[in-house]
């Protein structure tokens, strides 16, 4: 055999060692550990995720769960602004001896009265239906309604559940928790042992000597939605996309990367309903009194920034920022508005999207913001695809697909612009008062693992709901530093490879 020439040799060993590192990088680096006050993120889906499906799925399967996830995710989001309708209300202490105000519903067709209750730290809609123990006598007959339905566990509703975990330790001795993060909530909850419907995992408060419960009588029990007392005991129930929780509101030290947090106020779930409720638990990003950015406003200053690894990341490759030390310099910014409705959500000001060369012809109402009915656009890090209301979507899906010439355009389950031959794909920009963003395009197209099917990757708002919110969703913010600097109401943009 040959000896090589002198010149390849220098060729050769590099191609070998980048045979060796590729080979290498498919391995899933999971034992990595929290620095700082820098917690590493993870992808529900990563091979280092305990929640990833015990089969592996296939693109399309993947790309499908996560749309039905998406699509409740919305909803729940959607119903959270305000709508336009005018309803008669009334006390209800004469009508039904209750200390509440009351709405008259008619539910069901034919239509049953119900004289319903309003509650504006409730996010459900409940009624006692026929044979209900412990109810009143006035009830819901669903038999009598021929358009009711029960929903199953494979519905959007009962699917909604955000994508991204980070560790946190909670306790002393700590007990490690993947919690998801949201920034469109504000508490913190964890499943506790003993809990009926949660997962296995659980926080054992007996084994921490820092664990307390909180009584009636603390300020943080008039911040949780329908707080009640059972015994001495401040209890909570609230509702998370398709489920409900009640929870024990509690207290411990929360660990964060290296950062304890004594005293961190968190719901303890004793019952869940529902696939909704992350496994083990959720922290709370959003701007309410009981968030993270609240609890720990002296040693944070309400600033947090974070870069989203891809869904098909093998490793703990993004992370969460707490605090203003150690983010970017060089970022640029938008405003972030507040909606008193909302004071939870990041509203931005969306002011245009350009595809290719073009700006997109889209209705001025489609993208402003009003917070008299919620409209307007939000950052959000548990939706995956971005979802745009009609108005906006409609327009920029033509535009994309006037720029793909005549090539035949396909669907893929609610995504209605893929293909299936190869194509020249124009840029998207995202135009923000103050910033504009180009997303590269791994940030709005998705590929089947064969590279045979193309989808752009956002949607419409579903038409069923109040269709008012556009909300950019984590797809489209991965591989970014997104800066949360509340203090100067302004929100940070700035590419960061993180995958």
């Amino acid at each position: 055999m040959k000896s090589s020439p002198p010149a390849l040799l220098p060729f050769l060993l590099s191609l070998a060692l980048l045979s060796l590192s590729s080979t290498q990088g498919l391995e899933p680096k999971c034992n990595t550990h929290d620095q700082g006050s820098t917690l590493e993120v993870l992808h529900v889906y990563s091979p280092c995720s305990p929640f990833r499906p015990a089969t592996p799925l296939s693109w399309e399967e993947s790309v499908l769960q996560m749309q039905s996830k998406d699509q409740a995710r919305v909803q729940y989001l959607a119903s959270l602004v305000a709508g336009k309708s005018i309803v008669p209300i009334a006390s209800g202490r004469q009508i039904i001896q209750s200390p509440t105000y009351v709405v008259r519903a008619k539910i069901g067709t034919p239509a049953q009265i119900m004289l319903m209750a309003v509650d504006t730290s409730n996010d459900a809609a409940w009624v006692p239906c026929s044979g209900c123990v412990g109810c009143s006598s006035t009830t819901f007959d669903p038999v009598k309604s021929s358009t009711f339905k029960t929903l199953g566990c494979d519905a959007v509703q009962c699917k909604q559940s955000p994508t991204y975990v980070v560790r946190a330790k909670i306790g002393t001795p700590a007990q490690i928790m993947l919690m998801a993060v949201d920034t469109s909530n504000d508490a913190a909850w964890v499943p506790c042992r003993g809990c009926v419907g949660c997962s296995s995992t659980t926080f054992d408060p007996v084994k921490s000597s820092t664990f307390k419960t909180l009584g009636c009588d603390a300020v943080q029990c008039k911040q949780v939605p329908n707080p009640t007392c059972g015994g001495s005991a401040c209890r909570f129930n609230m509702t998370y996309g398709g489920s409900t929780i009640a929870a024990n509101l509690s207290q411990d030290t929360i660990t964060l990367a290296t950062d304890a947090v004594p005293g961190y106020t968190f719901g303890c779930i004793q019952t869940a309903t529902g696939s909704s409720v992350p496994p083990q638990g959720l922290l709370g990003l959003g701007r309410g009194a009981l968030s993270l950015l609240s609890q720990t406003q002296s040693l944070y200053q309400s600033t947090f920034s974070y870069c989203l690894p891809s869904f098909k990341s093998l490793n703990f490759s993004g992370s969460l920022r707490l605090g203003p030390v150690g983010q970017p310099k060089r970022i640029k910014y938008t405003p972030l508005l507040r909606n008193p409705r909302r004071a939870s959500f990041y509203y931005v000001n969306l002011i245009g999207i350009k595809v290719g060369r073009r700006i997109v012809d889209i209705p001025a109402s489609a993208l402003s913001f009003d917070p008299n009915t919620g409209a307007g656009t939000i950052i959000d890090s548990g939706t995956v695809f971005t979802r745009l209301v009609q108005a906006a979507y409609i327009p920029v899906r033509d535009e994309f697909r006037r720029r793909m010439g005549n090539a035949t355009v396909s669907s893929l389950g609610g995504f209605d612009t893929c293909y299936t031959v190869p194509v020249t794909v124009p840029s998207i920009m995202f135009m923000f008062s103050g910033m504009n963003v180009t997303l590269p395009q791994d940030n709005f197209l998705i590929h089947s693992t064969a590279g045979s099917t193309t989808c752009l990757a956002m949607a419409a708002a579903p038409v069923n709901v109040n269709s008012v919110l556009n909300v950019i969703a984590n797809l489209q913010q991965q591989n970014h530093r997104i800066l949360f600097d509340v203090p100067n109401s302004r929100l940070g943009v700035a590419r960061e490879p993180c995958t």
